[in-house]
């Protein structure tokens, strides 16, 4: 019998087969890397995905008028298959593994950066730089809008947490005074 991380594994794996066979990976990555946060943000519709007292149609029909016609199909195919397949509740699991694998044939890891604000390309790429030259690897970079980051960039790559937050800057300021 497979393990959870196995079946998570597995259905990554094939995710990641049908985006590089319809030649839409970047594109369906990425948005399937934004609903995925999305669901990790909203407790309601986490749930309503994840109930099993309601209808697939009912789930696909929710995910369909939250993405609408701004997603590749692609995109709103594979979110409808895994959750006619129960996985809801792996959804963010299955989705960060599979940014992860395209992450590993593309010879990158990839960074969770968290702004308040969307960022411009110009600033991707510089980030995407100052974060590689930071941990020796190459890096891409997933933005997640999070207004609770106030101004600046968290990024996150592995294990590595880099903190450029108007937050914390304030909260390393007041202990200096503090202490001072």
């Amino acid at each position: 019998m497979a393990t959870k991380d196995e079946i998570v594994r597995g259905y990554a794996q094939a995710l990641l087969a049908v985006a590089e066979a319809e030649e839409d990976l970047g594109t369906v990555e990425d948005e399937l890397f934004a609903f995925a946060k999305t669901v990790e943000r909203d407790a309601r519709l986490r749930e309503a995905l994840s109930d099993p007292a309601l209808p697939a149609e009912n789930k696909r029909a929710v995910v369909k008028e939250l993405l609408g016609d701004r997603a590749n199909p692609h995109t709103v195919s594979i979110l409808g298959f895994l959750i006619e397949q129960g996985r809801a509740k792996e959804l963010g699991r299955i989705l960060e593994g599979l940014g992860e694998l395209a992450a590993e044939r593309r010879k990158h890891v990839v960074a969770e950066v968290r702004s308040a604000v969307p960022l411009s390309q110009e600033r991707r790429k510089k980030l995407a730089e100052a974060l590689s030259k930071a941990t020796g690897k190459n890096v891409e970079i997933k933005v997640v809008i999070d207004p609770a980051v106030i101004g600046g960039v968290l990024a996150r790559v592995g294990d590595e947490v880099f903190d450029g937050t108007v937050r914390t800057r304030l909260e390393d300021a007041r202990e200096r005074l503090g202490s001072a």
